[in-house]
């Protein structure tokens, strides 16, 4: 009956875009939430607006002062048991160059709980409906990081009081001061903090006195790294979340963004194995130590590493 979808980056001939001109033409409600200023995609987003409206789906360009950065879509079917919704929330573009060399990782679910949180969502961005609370999303700029602050301060409760206290982190970029601040203070208070990071990274890792609690690694390889995962103890009750936005200022307040907690045993394993394998000792990585980055390829003992893109593309293709 209906698509909804984020459009962030397209690309310059998306078989995705093909396949929504298509849904209009047989006479599905299209709504395409287009961001005109996605970064290399501008001009290839604008004409692909031109292109949807001038055939009538609605293009609308979300909220005004904000980037819509999430990579989102809803699916409204009409089905032999009634009407039914599919979501999808990812942490990559619907793009098809993209999606060939960039690590990513999507949810596609029928939960009702979800699809709900994405037809408010949508609403919103649509100018439909004012803001929402949600059950399963964290959403910038409202309470992606007051979200993330409270799970991060419950961990420093948590080891305060004695208890077991972990934050595995899996990103782009951790560049803002406030998320910083709190990983110092949580090293410091006793839990364990984890980082895998792509890119920038403000933090100083393993300082004596500071931030000993704190590893940081950066796997470089095959692919881009480009998921995000966010992973929480929360004394023994652990929460598993992944989504599009990095810790940076203009993730946190001047764009669209969302997380999705993930909640499948099955799914569960998949990060816990991503994180893993990205931070083991026994993976190839640059490791920080203060503010220098150091190569690890080889123990020790001169044993090559596990190199973890051949590692999760040889388990994928054994369909393992």
């Amino acid at each position: 009956l209906a698509i909804k979808q984020t459009i962030y980056r397209t690309g310059s001939d998306p078989a995705m875009m093909n396949l929504l001109r298509e849904a209009v033409r047989r006479g599905k409600e299209v709504t395409a939430v287009v961001e005109l200023k996605a970064r290399f995609d501008e001009e290839a987003n604008i004409n692909w607006a031109e292109k949807l409206e001038a055939i009538g789906a609605q293009v609308v360009y979300g909220i005004v002062g904000l980037k819509t950065h999430a990579k989102l879509s809803l699916v409204i079917r009409d089905e032999q048991s009634g009407i039914h919704r599919y979501a999808h929330v990812g942490t990559g573009n619907y793009n098809p160059k993209t999606a060939r060399t960039y690590e990513d990782l999507g949810i596609l679910s029928g939960d009702e709980v979800l699809t709900e949180d994405l037809a408010k969502l949508f609403n919103q961005l649509s100018g439909f409906a004012p803001q929402s609370t949600y059950s399963r999303l964290l959403v910038a700029p409202r309470t992606l990081r007051s979200g993330l602050i409270e799970k991060i301060d419950r961990e420093i409760t948590h080891a305060r009081a004695g208890k077991a206290a972990h934050i595995r982190l899996k990103l782009n970029s951790i560049l803002d001061e406030e998320f910083c601040a709190k990983f110092y203070e949580a090293s410091q208070a006793g839990v364990k903090v984890e980082l895998l990071v792509r890119g920038i990274c403000s933090v100083q890792a393993g300082v004596e006195g500071f931030s000993e609690n704190i590893t940081a690694r950066s796997v470089l390889g095959r692919f881009l790294e480009h998921s995000r995962i966010f992973y929480f103890l929360n004394d023994g009750d652990s929460e598993y979340w992944i989504g599009s936005s990095d810790l940076m200022h203009r993730n946190l307040d001047r764009r669209v963004e969302c997380l999705v907690r993930i909640f499948d045993p099955s799914h569960v394993r998949q990060l816990e194995e991503i994180l893993n394998i990205g931070i083991s000792d026994q993976t190839q990585s640059w490791r920080l130590s203060g503010q220098r980055w150091t190569r690890q390829a080889s123990s020790e003992d001169g044993t090559r590493l596990v190199d973890a893109h051949s590692h999760h593309l040889n388990k994928n293709l054994k369909g393992s």
